[in-house]
């Protein structure tokens, strides 16, 4: 729960929106209701509009049926672009750019297991045409997969390899699927595909360089 302003204290309102669009990326009133703020959409639609009028973010309606009181910075319009021009794209799941967890619910995995997906560090989501594919915890060892297409998901896994070949660095180890391991997964192909290398519990893909 975000600290709350009162009308008097405009340092403090100001906090609360700065954090706002740094969490979210794109504010729609379901992240504010996410935030439990006392005094709820109205004292944040308050002072996201006095950014709008300083120019540091935009209003427009940007996520379909979030309503037309969105409010964004134009580095996160630009992301959720790419995320919905039938590209395929992988995010960190805190990034402002990943519309669930925020604007978005999660979809509901193939099955359904005691955890959900959640916009945590170090966990990554990827995206396919708007499209939540499956979601990986810190680090990549448990996947949720949200979709059994197949060209969906070799896209996604395409589009993780890319960004762990961005990241110099960078490892992940993916163990398990959907409770299940990830050998003979929904994912196996396509991570197979993507360049992941094949190891006695699953599959890894390491950045060079």
């Amino acid at each position: 729960m975000l600290p709350v302003p009162s009308d008097a204290a405009t340092p403090r309102a100001h906090a609360l929106g700065e954090t706002l669009i740094e969490r979210y990326g794109i504010v729609t009133r379901g992240s504010v209701v996410a935030e439990e703020i006392v005094g709820g959409f109205a004292l944040a639609y308050r002072t996201l509009a006095g950014f709008e009028e300083s120019g540091r973010v935009r209003r427009g309606y940007y996520i379909e049926g979030q309503g037309g009181a969105q409010f964004a910075t134009t580095a996160a319009v630009d992301r959720l672009r790419q995320t919905t021009e039938g590209g395929a794209l992988a995010l960190a799941a805190t990034d402002p750019a990943n519309p669930f967890g925020a604007a978005l619910e999660w979809p509901a995995p193939l099955v359904e297991l005691g955890h959900r997906p959640a916009r945590k560090s170090g966990a990554v989501v990827a995206i396919v045409d708007g499209e939540a594919a499956f979601y990986l915890e810190r680090g990549g060892r448990t996947a949720l997969v949200f979709t059994d297409d197949a060209d969906v998901l070799a896209r996604a896994a395409t589009a993780l390899a890319d960004a762990i070949a961005r990241a110099r660095g960078a490892r992940f180890r993916v163990e398990s699927v959907n409770g299940q391991g990830v050998h003979g997964s929904p994912l196996d192909a396509p991570l197979r595909a993507a360049g992941f290398r094949e190891t006695p519990r699953g599959f890894r893909f390491d950045a060079r360089g």
